[in-house]
This record gives C-alpha cells, structure tokens and sequence, in this order.
C-alpha cells in the first residue's frame, strides 16, 4: 500500500509537469491564438471601459452633465448629420445606380474617379475653401458648407456598397422589366431601391461615422460639434465634465450606429441570396439623359481633387513659403509614427483573423468583433479616455498613448482586408499541411504570409495614408512640439497661413490617392 503512494504521486507530478509544458509549449499550441484574442481586446476596450466608468461614476456623484455649450454642439453634430448624410446618400445611391446599370462613353473610368473623395480630407478640403472663397470675397463658414464638404467626402461609403448591391441583385427581375419595357427610373425604384436599401443603411451609418469624428472643417466652418465640444471643454477651457458628458453621448450614439450598419449587412446579404447575378444589358445614355448622368458622377471627384490642385496652382508663385527644414522634420515625421502603426496593427490583424479561422468559437467571434470596434470611435473620444492614463498609476508615456490609440481606430481597416484574404483560401490547404505534421505557426508562415502579400501590402498602406490624414486624435493626444503634417495644416489654416500649407497639403493628397489608387482591383472585380 504504502509502496503505491509515491507511484501515485510520481504519476501526479508527472501528469502535472505536462499540463504546465502543454500550458507554456505554446509554441505547437493553436490556444495561445485564444489568450492573444483576450489579451488584445482588453487592451483595445480598457480606455473604453475606463472612461464609461469615470463618467457614470462623475454622473452618480453629480458632476458630470450637459452645459447649454454641450447641448449645442450635439445640436450642431446632428444637424450636420442629418443634412449630410440626405445629400452624401442622394451622390452615393445615384452614382451607384447610374455606373452599375447604364452605359456612356467614359463610364469605366468615371467608376474608378468615385474613389479619389477619399484621397482628400474634410479639413482640408475646408481649409482650401476658405482660402479661395477669401480671394474672391465669399465668407466660407457655417453649416451650409459643412453639409457640402462633409457629404462630397464622405458619399463613396455610400457608393461603393450600393454599387455592389446594383450589380449582384435583381439581375433578372430587371430584364423581366426591360421585356415589359418599363424604363430605368420605375425599374429603379421597384426592383433594385428596395434590394438596395441594407446596403444603403450601412453606408450612410458608416460615413455618420466620419461625420461625427471630423474635427478640423467643422472648427475651420465654425460648426458646433461634439469633437469640436470635447476639444474645446478639455483641453482649452480644462473642464473635463463636458467632455466626459460629450464622449459619453458619443459612444451611445456611435454603438448605435454600428449595430445599423451589422444589422443592414446581414439583411444586405440575405437580400441577395438565390437572387440571380447574372450580368445584364446595360441601359445605353444619349442626349440630356447622358449629360446629366456626366454631371451628377463627374461632380464630386472634380470637387474634392479638382479644387485643392486648383487652388495649389493659384498660389504656386507661394509655394516656396513651406518648403522648409521644418517640413522635412514633419515629414519624416509623420512617415515614422505611421509606418510604426501600420505594422502593428497588421501584426494583430494577422493574429485575430488566424484565430478567427483555426478556432470556431462563437464567443471568439465576439471578441473579434470587439476588438475591431475602435473604427467607429471618434477620435476625440478616444483621445479622451487614452488620456486617464497618463495621470493614473500607470503613467503611460503620451507617445506610446498616440501610438496606441491610432492601432484601436484603425485595426478594422487591416483587419477587413486580411479577413476577406483568409476567405479565399481554401481550408482544405490548412487540412493537408496539418496532416504533414505542421503546426499552426508553420502554416502561417510557409502557407498563409505568401498567399496574403496583396491584403497586407493593401491593409498597410491604407492604415499609413489614414494614420498620416487623422486629426483629432494627433491634435489632442500629440506630446508637445510634435505637430505632423495634418496637425500643421489644421494650425497653417486656424493663422491664415494657407500658403505654408500648399505643400504639406500635396503630400497628403497623393498619399490619398495612392491609397485610392489600392482599392481599384476590388472596384473592378465587382464588374467581373
């Protein structure tokens, strides 16, 4: 008996020094991808998390509320959002209708033109109307111009999911009506809107999305908004119960929004289903009809990229005002702190959308899902709960602050392209390498990195462009004397010194369209 008690506890101590080696051999184990999963989410949710908790706290306590300045800068957002998103969903519905469904001469290249708004930023598209409108002596300012900058930047959301839902659905409920010789408007409004309509909703959610985080052209165009009201309660005037309350309200608002958007994809793709997407003839343009169809898509790209490079042009004779040492400092700058995020955000994109792939978990596909939530943050939000941390305990240095909040608010932007990579590679290819005796990480790297060169290469260069155009959380969370390209056009604009900025405001805009330049393979497949 007694000679069975050490068997027994040799057995013990060998069964648990393997439980702590499979434990720490993370190395051949797929579970470390489920503790990465964890730990990164916390990591992107705790600012979160933290600044919901100081405001319910402060709301308890009493100290945390709405001013009559707060109430008015929420006024301000929602009206903004309510006139740009009816004239951003008017150019994106028509637009996509228009190159999905007819036919004119230049129409493949005019597909490819709805891209360059994103190339331009709000701001500076503000800042570039305010200095022409004072060559000519028209007061740019208000909410009028706000609608038109905000909307003309921010309708490709808008276009390219509705475009995609005018080219997949209703192909032959179409023709049928093309047979009864009902035209392109009846069609319109009785097949493809109301297939359309998911799409659609998810659009206009995420370009509300950027709405609500614009910062610059709302501050330029004098606009009360609420990243407006949260940089003006905190950082200029000190008083952190309005900003809290702002962010606050920003949150439920933006959560919101986003359960929209995922509620219309999901609608959005049972609209599609069994519905055949055969492709069609297209409705051939002439007379007024195809002037109008020119007009109304040729409009936004010549407005957001034609009047920068015109106003450049006006004031080339100032160009050499900005080109400076500064401006290589900036430069170099700039370039540094977003290539630094965009490989660290492709890092844990890599690792989320793996984890995704090996473990099938509903409550992974949650915290996925959570972890690429910080798209639809504001940046002013998410600038204000970074900052508890550098008055608490931890004492977080404000650059790694920045840098960590650009790797939440862009995640979703690596995150989405890797995702759709990982999709078109067949499982049966992990199966086989697997049965050869290979474990994840080899996978990973002698399977999967090849085979996604194109959706890393993409989610990095749009993470850089996005990282070098961001503002409001540069502008707030920035160390001091560290301006980068979009923070000194912001400050050029706010001086008047619009002429200093005409070269850093050109290095934005091709970066821009560079990035634009990336998302054409997707816009042309669709037309496969």
């Amino acid at each position: 008996m007694n000679n069975n008690r050490p068997a027994s506890k040799a057995f013990k101590i060998e069964k648990n020094i393997n439980f702590v080696y499979n434990l720490i051999g993370l190395n051949n184990s797929r579970y470390i991808l489920k503790y990465l999963v964890v730990l990164l989410t916390f990591f992107i949710l705790w600012p979160l998390f933290n600044l919901v908790k100081e405001g319910l706290y402060g709301i308890q306590k009493g100290s945390i509320y709405l001013t009559t300045a707060n109430l008015n800068d929420i006024k301000g957002t929602l009206l903004l959002l309510i006139f740009s998103l009816t004239l951003g969903g008017f150019l994106g519905v028509t637009n996509g209708w228009i190159l999905a469904n007819c036919h004119f001469k230049g129409r493949k290249v005019l597909r490819v033109c709805q891209l360059i708004p994103f190339a331009t930023p709000a701001y500076l598209l503000a800042a570039t109307f305010i200095d022409l409108g004072s060559i000519y002596s028209i007061r740019i300012t208000g909410m009028l111009w706000g609608v038109v900058i905000m909307a003309f930047t921010t309708y490709p959301y808008v276009f390219l999911l509705s475009l995609e839902s005018f080219e997949e659905g209703g192909r032959k409920q179409i023709e049928a009506c093309r047979t009864l010789g009902i035209g392109p408007w009846k069609s319109f409004f009785r097949i493809s809107l109301p297939i359309a309509i998911p799409s659609i909703t998810a659009g206009l959610a995420l370009m509300a999305m950027e709405i609500i985080n614009e910062l610059g052209a709302v501050q330029l165009l004098n606009i009360p908004s609420i990243s407006a009201g949260i940089l003006e309660s905190w950082v200029e005037e000190g008083e952190p119960s309005g900003a809290i309350a702002l962010a606050l309200f920003a949150l439920i608002l933006v959560f919101l929004l986003v359960a929209i958007e995922r509620k219309s994809r999901e609608k959005s793709k049972r609209w599609i289903d069994g519905i055949s997407s055969v492709d069609s003839p297209k409705w051939e343009l002439k007379g007024i009809n195809l002037f109008l169809a020119q007009v109304v898509t040729f409009t936004p790209p010549i407005l957001t990229l034609g009047i920068p490079i015109t106003w450049a042009i006006i004031n080339i004779d100032q160009i050499n005002q900005g080109f400076n040492i500064d401006l290589i400092g900036l430069t170099i700058r700039s370039f540094s702190l977003a290539l630094a995020v965009s490989l660290i955000t492709i890092f844990i994109s890599l690792i989320l959308s793996i984890s995704k792939r090996w473990h099938n978990h509903q409550w992974l596909n949650i915290f996925t899902f959570l972890s690429s939530i910080g798209y639809a943050i504001p940046g002013s939000v998410l600038a204000l709960a970074l900052l508890s941390f550098q008055g608490s305990i931890w004492q977080v240095n404000i650059l790694s602050l920045l840098i960590w909040g650009y790797s939440i608010r862009f995640l979703a932007v690596s995150k989405g392209g890797l995702d759709a990579g990982f999709e078109r590679i067949s499982p049966n290819i992990d199966n086989a390498a697997i049965n050869l005796g290979k474990n994840w990480s080899e996978v990973l790297l002698k399977i999967h990195l090849p085979l996604l060169k194109g959706p890393i290469l993409v989610g990095i260069l749009l993470v850089f462009v996005d990282t070098i155009k961001e503002l409001p959380l540069t502008f707030i969370l920035r160390p001091f004397d560290f301006d980068t390209l979009s923070v000194r056009i912001f400050q050029y604009a706010g001086d008047e010194r619009l002429a200093e900025s005409i070269l850093p405001s050109l290095i934005i805009i091709c970066l821009g369209l560079i990035a634009s330049l990336a998302l054409i393979p997707s816009l042309n497949n669709r037309n496969k």
